[in-house]
């Protein structure tokens, strides 16, 4: 089990829904502004293909673990923090074709204020999901 705490970035929507990403990011401490940016910048673009949330935190309690953790799984660097990163859909196919418009029309692109070759994330249902609908 990997667990730590994030400080709140960007947190855009009400949210709910019957699917998610989840991506943990290794970003330079020297950009955390820059990525702070980005991730309001996108947020807003995310909702407008579907998204119903957008949560982006940054590492603040990380604790080592015993055999992998936060930034063991990122290969964090020095100087190097952890983001991890959520966003809810109502289902599936909405996450589908949003990425697929998203990755279409705003696709990456420019200076990216991390390393993406060190990111990862995958797409989730919701096991427990206590919000009220």
């Amino acid at each position: 089990m990997i667990y730590g705490g994030f400080d709140t970035l960007v947190d855009e929507g009400d949210g709910g829904g019957d699917y998610a990403d989840g991506y943990l990011v290794p970003v330079p401490e020297a950009r955390k502004e820059d990525y702070r940016a980005l991730a309001a910048k996108m947020a807003p673009v995310f909702r407008g293909y579907g998204a119903t949330r957008v949560v982006e935190a940054w590492g603040d309690d990380l604790p080592d673990g015993k055999l992998t953790d936060f930034r063991r799984a990122v290969k964090a660097e020095d100087g190097e923090n952890v983001v991890f990163s959520f966003v809810e859909w109502p289902d599936k196919a909405t996450r589908d074709a949003g990425w697929a418009k998203m990755m279409e029309k705003d696709g990456p692109g420019g200076d990216m204020p991390f390393d993406g070759k060190r990111m990862f994330w995958g797409g989730f249902r919701p096991v427990v999901d206590l919000q009220a609908r």
